[in-house]
């Protein structure tokens, strides 16, 4: 029966393939190419794609990326919005086939008497010359390892995909035949030869670790031996992915997301309400040592995050939600796991950082980057490296713009970034080692200051005088900035004051200078807490130290004089010292009160300045008192940023 003619039109169909989400078709019109949705009065997309007619289309559910290939010898890349990402170079003969890889990483293309493999993002890793006439069609096996083509002279063209490399430090790791692979260690040229007993589907090299999934096995070999591998039983047995941190691994097949030990034990299986592990790949899934963060397929502006330990949800249960659609998503790997930070680039290109522990209130999604392409966490420590806008970018301190906004910029290194032509992808950033994939397939291999990451070191050790003593010695801004913003991240005033001065923000260290002077310690964190601009929580640990008179001070040096005023009438104290002041302020302005609730409250109240200063003396007398009474225990609380 038929259902429903979905287009007409007088030109040959060649080619339609269905959209990720099943809700739209492509399909080829001559030189054009069509997007149609299947809902009824839905906009059509539609545009010039090749300067012949295009003879196949295949669109990937994975990173959602469109093949095409026409008349014009040509085979190109476009994203779902009909942008085009790559165009190769005219061949000899029209393009027959393309065919994605069922995980997007790699595709297909058939000519006359050619077959060649490309990289997603466009690049060819190899070109095979069969005497098959033109390839007609193309098709993958379900874990991406080997090819079937149909031929023009009748015949069924068989290939599997070796030769993939991994490279970790200084090993460099090759599938040299489908069941062998070859490890070779730079450094002393040892090379050992790794056999498995079925194919290899998928590998993973980092934290000093290979991970190796077979079709029906999982091997886990240490590179410190290579002789005596971990071998454990696969439930599905196609992996899609594997992601590795320092403490454990994760396996995605079609059956669900698994996370096991370095010793083969499974910790846990983390699940969400429509979950679909087929078109989860590296930028939509991030995993460190005690986290594990998902984007959502089905609403793709939602993280969801887990505990790797127990698999649940963390914090509260509610997933982390952004007003556009999330790209690409990373975790970071250091660190204290209260203070882990997860990183995305949404659709607009902007680049957003948030912290992850989230209970009751919303945490703050922060801009830290526009036009980012492409990003990642280095190994050893919190700095983050990626490619803004033409301009290779490295965050030192990414945590800063919680602590002082205006001092982020001063923690960034930039360079021109226009050697790496368009569209280039990181591909890893181990030690002070960032290696870039560039658009052609070349690597380039860029080496950044060795000294933030010995800061970092230093300051999770709380090393202050050697952090101190290395930033003298390196005599670099950028390393104070990093070095002010730690040390009010982590309290330190005494450093803080010593890196801003280094960075000439006088105004800053005359302040710090004046939170050293407060009686107790409950001000004095409460007045950290405002130099990195959390006002409602310094007014809370105020209040919740019986600091009233404080508390309501600290709104009024703010102008926030409703707060003011309603926390001294909340509290029966110190009403008129909020009237006055803020009589003071209107008198030196020149202007009258309109404010109804003021004006209530300041009937038949006549100000007394003598008898204000006299309660504030008092107030400030009786936290020294309470400050010498109390034993000199450090005021210990949990800050949420």
């Amino acid at each position: 029966m038929l259902r429903s003619t979905l287009a007409q039109q007088g030109t040959p169909i060649y080619s339609v393939a269905w959209g990720p989400d099943s809700e739209k078709i492509l399909y080829t019109s001559g030189k054009q190419l069509i997007i149609k949705p299947l809902q009824a009065n839905a906009k059509i997309l539609q545009w010039k794609a090749h300067d012949g007619i295009i003879l196949k289309v295949d669109w990937n559910s994975v990173n959602d990326l469109i093949l095409s290939a026409g008349e014009d010898c040509k085979y190109k890349v476009w994203d779902s919005y009909g942008r085009l990402l790559y165009s190769s170079q005219s061949h000899e003969y029209p393009i027959t086939s393309v065919a994605w890889a069922l995980d997007g990483e790699l595709f297909a293309v058939g000519s006359f008497h050619t077959l060649r493999l490309c990289d997603k993002t466009g690049w060819s890793y190899a070109l095979e010359k069969p005497n098959t006439g033109s390839l007609f069609n193309i098709a993958w096996s379900i874990d991406g390892t080997q090819i079937a083509g149909a031929c023009g002279n009748g015949h069924v063209i068989f290939a599997h995909v070796v030769e993939q490399r991994w490279v970790w430090k200084n090993y460099e790791i090759t599938l040299t035949k489908r069941r062998t692979m070859e490890v070779r260690n730079v450094l002393n040229d040892a090379v050992d030869l790794l056999e498995f007993r079925d194919r290899v589907i998928k590998a993973s090299l980092n934290y000093e670790h290979l991970v190796v999934s077979t079709s029906l096995q999982c091997y886990i070999f240490s590179t410190k031996n290579w002789n005596t591998p971990l071998i454990f039983d696969l439930k599905e047995g196609t992996v899609s992915l594997i992601l590795q941190a320092e403490r454990h691994f994760l396996l995605v097949d079609g059956g669900g997301i698994y996370l096991y030990s370095y010793e083969g034990r499974l910790i846990s299986s983390p699940k969400f309400p429509g979950m679909r592990t087929d078109i989860l790949n590296a930028q939509t899934i991030s995993l460190s040592n005690d986290t594990l963060a998902v984007r959502d397929k089905s609403d793709e502006k939602v993280i969801y995050l887990f505990e790797t330990s127990s698999g649940k949800p963390l914090g509260d249960g509610k997933p982390l939600s952004h007003k556009t659609e999330i790209l690409e998503i990373a975790l970071d790997q250091k660190g204290l796991t209260n203070e882990r930070k997860i990183v995305f680039i949404d659709k607009n290109r902007d680049l957003y950082i948030t912290s992850v522990k989230r209970f009751g209130k919303e945490q703050k999604i922060i801009k830290i980057g526009t036009m980012v392409h492409t990003l990642a966490w280095n190994d050893t420590c919190n700095i983050l490296g990626g490619v803004q806008d033409e301009r290779f970018t490295v965050w030192y301190y990414p945590n800063a713009v919680y602590v002082d906004k205006e001092l982020l910029p001063k923690t960034l290194f930039e360079k021109d970034a226009s050697e790496f032509s368009k569209n280039p992808q990181i591909v890893s950033f181990v030690g002070s080692q960032i290696t870039i994939r560039r658009a052609d397939g070349s690597l380039i291999h860029m080496n950044i200051s060795p000294y933030p990451a010995i800061l970092h070191e230093y300051v999770s050790s709380s090393k202050w005088e050697d952090a101190i003593r290395l930033c003298r010695f390196v005599k670099d801004q950028t390393l104070w900035a990093c070095l002010a913003a730690m040390a009010v991240a982590s309290k330190d005033m005494d450093t803080a004051e010593i890196a801003y001065a280094s960075i000439g923000e006088i105004d800053k260290v005359k302040y710090i200078g004046s939170i050293k002077d407060l009686p107790s310690k409950e001000s004095k964190l409460a007045h950290i807490l405002l130099f990195s601009g959390n006002i409602q929580d310094a007014e809370m640990l105020l209040l919740q130290a019986g600091l009233i008179y404080q508390a309501i001070q600290v709104n009024i040096n703010l102008y926030n004089w409703e707060r003011a005023l309603e926390l001294a009438m909340k509290h029966k104290t110190h009403v008129d010292t909020v009237l006055a002041y803020r009589q003071k302020f209107l008198d030196d302005f020149g202007k009258k009160e309109t404010n109804q609730r003021f004006l209530q409250n300041a009937e038949g109240l006549e100000v007394n300045w003598d008898k204000i200063k006299a309660k504030i003396e008092l107030e400030i007398a009786k936290e020294r008192e309470r400050a010498a009474a109390t034993p000199a225990v450090r005021a210990s609380i949990t800050i949420q940023h």
